[in-house]
């Protein structure tokens, strides 16, 4: 999966709408997210998971509290591209969420578009777009946030993976069909 666009408004220290180009980013094929404690750097991230899975790891419940305390909404839009032998296709994820309370939230967008001329809606309701996603990029949300996001203070437990991989992928060779080993 490349990163080409991330839209996000309203979540954690995101209170104004930040765009995030990473198409120069990605030009080295990799990149870093760097800054001082505080500056939104897991937030990035979780603005990724919220957009493709609907929930962030580090939030009570998945999505309590996640949308900064002077706003009411947050809006996220997350669009890649996947690369294989057949070619490139991009897609978007947009998901938009209301607070419900003082710490719960509700969806109130769920969208998950190919790319495509036309684009093409793929799916438009939250667990379609969960089910489409967790399919196309073969990793459930536990998996995506292990190996591809690694959340703060699970280095530790990234790098014990090994023998639950080797389990997993000898039981299960579906993981593999949209990897490409470079």
């Amino acid at each position: 999966m490349k990163p080409i666009h991330l839209s996000l408004s309203g979540l954690h220290s995101f209170r104004e709408k930040q765009d995030i180009h990473f198409s120069s980013l990605c030009e080295g094929g990799v990149f870093g997210i760097f800054g001082p404690t505080g500056s939104g750097k897991s937030s990035i991230l979780d603005a990724m998971t919220l957009a493709l899975y609907g929930k962030v790891e580090r939030a009570l419940n998945n999505t309590q509290g996640i949308i900064n305390h002077a706003e009411n909404e947050i809006h996220v839009s997350f669009t890649f591209e996947l690369e294989n032998a057949k070619g490139c296709k991009r897609y978007k994820v947009d998901r938009s969420f209301k607070r419900n309370g003082d710490i719960q939230v509700r969806t109130v967008l769920c969208r998950f578009i190919e790319l495509s001329d036309p684009p093409f809606v793929l799916a438009d309701k939250t667990n379609e777009v969960a089910e489409k996603i967790e399919a196309l990029l073969g990793l459930t949300h536990e998996d995506f946030t292990r190996a591809v996001v690694l959340p703060q203070g699970r280095f530790a437990e990234f790098l014990t993976l090994k023998a639950l991989i080797d389990a997993k992928c000898s039981n299960d060779s579906s993981i593999w069909r949209n990897t490409e080993i470079v």
